[in-house]
């Protein structure tokens, strides 16, 4: 059984750290560069937006009986190939994880212009997975 509730909140939690994101987010990367507070914090938004997203696609697969994932790119796959959500969208998921990753464990690798970029460019892709999971739900 989906958690509705759950899946509902968890999206408008994600849609309040986007309301933050953008509040802080400076227009060009050099203002982004400058200051080291609002690298991290912007930094962090995009974590734990991300982590939004993978919660709601785990409480999916779990309220609909899919199987236990290996790792979080199964809970991709599941959702895309039970039409929960895209394929497109499936492989955006992958890359947002990747850069979550990076950002929680790799932060020598990280590359501050990639995550400006994201920023600046990205953030619509949290809509459009929004969008998916609610006209999924709006199937039940």
């Amino acid at each position: 059984m989906i958690d509705r509730d759950r899946i509902l909140s968890k999206l408008d939690e994600v849609d309040g750290y986007l309301g933050e994101l953008r509040s802080i987010s400076p227009g060009r990367l050099e203002e982004y560069l400058k200051g080291i507070e609002k690298r991290r914090a912007c930094e962090r938004l995009v974590q734990v937006c991300i982590d939004g997203v993978i919660d709601v696609c785990a409480l999916l697969v779990t309220g609909l009986r899919l199987g236990l994932p290996g790792e979080e790119d199964d809970l991709f796959e599941k959702l895309a190939g039970r039409g929960v959500i895209s394929r497109p969208m499936g492989a955006t998921l992958r890359r947002m994880k990747g850069l979550r990753n990076i950002l929680v464990h790799e932060y020598g690798r990280l590359d501050d212009a990639l995550v400006f970029e994201v920023i600046q460019t990205r953030l619509e892709d949290f809509a459009a997975f929004k969008r998916e999971a609610l006209a999924f739900l709006r199937t039940l």
